[in-house]
């Protein structure tokens, strides 16, 4: 998927283009230095000229849109009037960021008299915030100095809030096989998630889906074969009849979902019944290979969830579908797995690539990768839709835990997560905000980034 691209909006004052000319060269490299600094952020910055009456800040608005950035941030290189810009910031559906910010680290009263006209861009700020506010606008903002505070970090935090928003603003999902019969807490009506969130459905074409199945060359089996030695630890029950028949539906759904330009998918193992030549193997390693690549995923046809996780891997790619499956009252920790979905970037070491025996449907085995969590700082991500259009992000901190001599959970994907706080608490937390049994695990510190995720989305946020 692309990279998405961050705005970036010089505010300043005709006046001083007018009067005081020299000050140009000067505040033009002090921008492209924040712009340089943004980008060793790890953005992707879109610079606008430098703004300092209504129609250029209407045209540089323009622009941004029609380029698609995820928000607009803004910097006052000195004093901007407020009304030469607030029309169009207010107009905007963009989120908009204030970097509150200024050149000199010190400014006491050794400092020479004429700093003050490239120092003083805070009421500039000030002035701006007021009238954003009275236009009901929301924003956020930053302030501290560029190169001796955090706030080009914080910042840059808001960013990819706001990229993860645009991405799960234009989620298209794929979907094979329907949602799973009675799984009511992630169901919600697919005309209500393209209206509230912007999620796109696509159906899986069963007639199309095996006609790719049945086009997949032995070239391409060869080949994935082949890459698969350097990914996996291959067991030795894994014949190439055995994983042949995988490898072809997986190559076949991985055709199918870049020409359809998915941003995730979601598959119900159910939809291998009756041996359906459109699916006649659930496909696990794909869906875990998907999120490799930055595709979102989740189980059971939860389309909701999928949404979710693709948005998290645009900004977090250690990031992977997972549910609570036991708690570990001793320990103080919760069991987390699926079937054989995971996203293999947060494997302890190589996964193991072995058969499953599959008693759920008459479909004939797959293959699948299992492996264990890799330990480390880690949040646990829920997304509960709580109806009339209200949905709670909610963002569990904690850490996944080590495991230490024999693991006797090996055959299956594996993970011991340890919330804040104890186990009973947190669930009872959890429970009472109306969080659903699929979520996502989010390795590193990411509490900010999804703070700012949900104000752009308009979801309650709930920090546990």
């Amino acid at each position: 998927m692309k990279e998405e691209r961050i705005g970036l909006l010089p505010l300043y004052l005709k006046l001083y283009d007018d009067t005081v000319p020299s000050m140009r060269p000067r505040v033009e490299r002090f921008c492209e230095t924040i712009a340089s600094s943004l980008k060793q952020q790890g953005l992707l910055i879109e610079t606008a000229p430098i703004c300092r009456i209504e129609p250029e800040f209407r045209a540089a608005i323009a622009n941004f849109e029609a380029n698609g950035v995820a928000a607009i941030v803004t910097l006052h290189l000195a004093y901007s009037p407020s009304l030469e810009s607030v029309e169009a910031l207010a107009g905007t559906k963009l989120p908009v960021i204030l970097l509150d910010t200024t050149e000199d680290f010190a400014f006491d009263h050794t400092v020479d008299a004429d700093e003050i006209l490239f120092n003083h861009g805070i009421h500039g700020v000030q002035d701006l915030c007021n009238l954003l506010s009275r236009h009901h606008k929301d924003y956020e903002i930053f302030a501290g100095h560029y190169q001796k505070s955090d706030v080009l970090a914080r910042t840059a935090r808001a960013c990819r809030g706001a990229i993860m928003a645009k991405r799960m603003r234009a989620s298209r999902v794929g979907l094979v096989g329907g949602p799973f019969a009675g799984m009511g807490d992630f169901c919600v009506p697919f005309d209500d998630l393209s209206r509230e969130i912007g999620v796109e459905v696509v159906p899986y074409d069963e007639r199309e889906g095996a006609r790719r199945i049945s086009a997949v060359t032995q070239e391409e089996l060869d080949a994935e074969w082949k890459a698969d030695q350097t990914l996996f630890m291959v067991e030795p029950c894994v014949t190439r009849a055995i994983y042949d028949r995988t490898a072809r539906v997986s190559i076949a759904l991985r055709k199918w979902r870049e020409e359809q330009r998915l941003s995730a998918l979601t598959v119900n193992f159910l939809a291998t019944k009756d041996s359906n030549p459109a699916l006649p193997v659930m496909p696990f390693t794909e869906c875990s290979r998907s999120m490799m690549d930055g595709v979102g995923y989740a189980g059971e046809g939860d389309v909701l969830t999928a949404a979710l996780v693709g948005a998290l891997l645009s900004a977090f790619p250690d990031t992977t579908f997972s549910e609570m499956f036991c708690p570990d009252w001793k320990g103080n920790s919760i069991f987390l797995s699926h079937m054989g979905e995971f996203n293999y970037r947060v494997c302890a070491g190589k996964p193991r690539l072995t058969e499953k025996d599959f008693p759920f449907t008459n479909a004939e085995n797959p293959t699948v990768a299992y492996g264990t969590f890799r330990k480390g700082k880690a949040a646990y991500v829920n997304l509960a839709p709580g109806g009339n259009g209200k949905y709670t992000l909610i963002c569990t901190q904690g850490e996944v835990l080590p495991v230490r001599g024999k693991n006797q959970m090996r055959q299956s994907v594996n993970g011991w997560f340890r919330p804040d706080g104890t186990v009973a608490n947190y669930l009872e937390r959890f429970s009472r905000l109306g969080g659903t049994h699929h979520s996502a695990l989010v390795y590193g510190e990411c509490i900010d980034e999804l703070a700012m995720f949900a104000r752009c989305m308009g979801f309650t946020f709930a920090a546990l």
